[in-house]
């Protein structure tokens, strides 16, 4: 049964070979360790591209072993060794091999673990965020490297066009990128976003939480969702969304939260403070992992562009973050002033940032550089950034004597930054 379901497997890999490969932020970083016999691990949501980046990177070496956990047939299989000897008939004793959606297979790392001091080569793939934590890393400490990949970037998207583009071109995409997300398949093969993006995220809420984790209530975890989803960029508690998804344990809904986060649907960013016990009490930041989620799932229709925009920069800090960047953090004054992005590495902050699309809302604008130059003073940072639409500069503002010189940079710019 095993070999049978593996030669089906090793089919739709060879009818994948002539799919257009948009390379990927991460790829050469991958490349650069192919020759060598870590663990690569890739992780990120249901669909994003994992499985299609393993496959283009072990294309280059040759001959490899497939399989493909997210078959329910395979998951049920007691004996490890006859996946190996699947493997080694049909693609001839190879020593690099493709673990796909490896999570689904119960006590995987012991497997993973054995066959990497076995000698064997292995990329796998998962799409739970505790890959990088509680489950792989007691056991291949020091012997793997992680990348985290999310939708298309903004420069991964321009990509598609599969040519160089001017600063104008650039520009007139962005609405687009904003508006629809970055997941692959639907900007690849014209599917219709709305339907594509609503089954997707049905399918990680049903097979990767509710199923995966034997959920009873699952309501809760519906409201929970579409309520995040319009509440993206603002601050929540665990008291607030009690209320709202009608649970009565606090700790049952930071546990949902919890799961709809390890799915890589949602991320958190915590309130930047000096004291360890404030940050991790206080009201924390939500943020979804793609922007088309918030437009075609959420149940708010028409959700404020400046929103969207925000959205997209949480994005890039946490994929950044997630792949050995800096931490990213909030920062708000208890006087309600309020910075969208603050970066720490170590314990020194290195950028302040805050999104201010619309220049043209004056009021508006002096608010948020108010607040960068407020948070500048208090987080000793001069590093100050404001994203805008199309103004790119530098000017000195001041505010209660305090000076401090903010540059400007267009989105799509900032996006396209290394």
């Amino acid at each position: 049964m095993i070999r049978d379901i593996l030669v089906l497997q090793k089919r739709e890999l060879e009818r994948r070979k002539s799919e257009p490969f948009i390379e990927r932020d991460v790829v050469q970083r991958l490349k650069d360790m192919m020759s060598n016999d870590l663990v690569k691990v890739i992780t990120g949501p249901r669909r994003a591209g994992k499985s299609f980046l393993g496959m283009n990177l072990l294309f280059s070496v040759g001959n490899f072993g497939y399989v493909n956990f997210d078959d329910e047939k395979l998951i049920d299989v007691q004996n490890y060794d006859a996946i190996i000897a699947a493997i080694n008939s049909i693609y001839t004793n190879p020593k690099f091999i493709l673990f796909d959606e490896i999570q689904n297979l119960p006590k995987w790392e012991l497997f993973v673990n054995r066959l990497q001091r076995q000698g064997y080569n292995l990329v796998i793939t998962g799409s739970n965020s505790k890959l990088l934590s509680s489950e792989l890393s007691p056991h291949l400490t020091g012997r793997h490297i992680s990348v985290t990949i999310f939708p298309f970037s903004f420069s991964e998207f321009l990509r598609l066009d599969k040519k160089e583009l001017t600063s104008q071109e650039m520009k007139e995409k962005l609405f687009n990128y904003v508006k629809y997300g970055g997941y692959p398949e639907p900007l690849i093969k014209k599917i219709d976003h709305k339907e594509y993006l609503s089954t997707l995220f049905n399918s990680i809420i049903y097979k990767d939480i509710v199923k995966r984790f034997k959920i009873r209530l699952i309501p809760a975890v519906e409201n929970l969702a579409f309520f995040l989803l319009s509440n993206t960029g603002e601050e929540f508690s665990y008291n607030t969304l009690s209320r709202i998804t009608k649970c009565k344990s606090v700790h049952t809904v930071e546990k949902y939260l919890n799961y709809l986060e390890e799915s890589f649907i949602f991320f958190r960013i915590h309130r930047i403070s000096s004291l360890i016990h404030e940050q991790l009490s206080s009201n924390k930041k939500i943020y979804c992992t793609d922007s088309g989620f918030i437009q075609f799932v959420g149940k708010q229709s028409g959700t404020d562009i400046e929103k969207l925009i925000e959205n997209a920069v949480a994005v890039k800090l946490k994929k950044d973050e997630l792949n050995g960047g800096p931490n990213v953090y909030y920062w708000k004054h208890p006087l309600k002033q309020e910075v969208d992005f603050v970066l720490k590495s170590g314990t020194e902050i290195i950028r302040i940032i805050q999104v201010c699309y619309n220049l043209k809302d004056i009021k508006k604008l002096e608010q948020k550089e108010r607040s960068l130059i407020k948070a500048g003073k208090e987080l000793s940072c001069n590093n100050l950034l404001m994203i805008t639409d199309d103004y790119e500069g530098e000017k000195e503002v001041e505010w209660f004597r305090i000076k401090k010189k903010i540059m400007y940079l267009p989105l799509w710019k900032y996006l396209t930054q290394e």
